[in-house]
């Protein structure tokens, strides 16, 4: 007999227990958790869409087969979740046309930092790309994010999800790669350095603001479910500190 025989789910839960299937999951563990697997599918699917104007926007062919990479691999960890959430009810072909993924605010929009709606992506996801600097900008600064929140997201106390999640990381992580090269080569020249300042300008505080609010409250509750372990603050503070090292590395601030 294990420790779920002998206690509550939640206690189970929230002293270190992990969940392998849908059976016998609570309704609220149920709603956290698929509330994380929209976020990171959305997110997946608007970043995939909307970075598909810079296979275009690619200054050669070697960038070109990067940004498509990207665009179909994105997609492709979006299905792999998006599967997981199907054990749950989803009926993936009616989720795939929920939302207009490549759909963009404007520019200078001040977007909410909270979910618009029905649509989990975050908030970064709603700001338009310009330009191929713009897009290897967004890259290197979003990835350094997606890398931090996807090795908190790998710790869920809902085994399928980290496993699928643990394979995922090292995707998002080539192309976080992908837009640090494409920034070596544009920070080449003083003008390539320039363009890429003002971008960080723009992407560096919407990134920082799809780490959440700092002191959510919904942090306690969610890390009594096993579904959260480092606090908004915490990653940020981490992104922050390696954001700035790679710009500094660039030249670019």
């Amino acid at each position: 007999m294990n420790d779920a025989d002998t206690m509550s789910i939640e206690d189970y839960l929230a002293g270190g227990g992990k969940l392998s299937s849908p059976d016998n999951v609570p309704p609220r563990y149920r709603a956290e958790l698929l509330r994380l697997m929209s976020s990171f599918v959305d997110s997946e699917l608007a970043g995939s869409a909307g970075f598909a104007d810079a296979i275009n926007w690619a200054p050669g062919i070697s960038q070109r087969i990067a940004a498509s990479r990207i665009v179909l691999e994105k997609a492709a960890s979006a299905e792999k979740v998006l599967d997981l959430m199907e054990d749950f009810g989803t009926d993936k072909a009616l989720y795939n046309r929920a939302h207009d993924w490549a759909t963009r605010q404007p520019r200078d929009a001040n977007v909410d930092p909270r979910r618009q709606g029905g649509d989990m992506r975050l908030s970064v996801f709603h700001a338009p790309l310009i330009s191929w600097t713009d897009a290897c900008v967004m890259n290197l600064l979003m990835g350094l994010a997606t890398g931090i929140q996807l090795r908190e997201l790998a710790q869920v106390s809902y085994i399928p999800l980290a496993d699928e999640i643990r394979d995922i990381i090292p995707v998002e992580a080539r192309h976080k790669e992908l837009g640090r090269v494409g920034l070596v080569e544009i920070c080449a020249t003083e003008d390539g350095r320039s363009e890429a300042a003002a971008s960080v300008d723009y992407w560096f505080p919407r990134v920082a603001d799809s780490f959440g609010a700092v002191g959510s409250g919904r942090f306690e509750r969610l890390a009594h479910m096993g579904l959260r372990h480092r606090s908004n603050k915490d990653q940020l503070e981490e992104w922050t500190q390696a954001a700035q090292a790679q710009l500094a590395a660039l030249k670019i601030r």
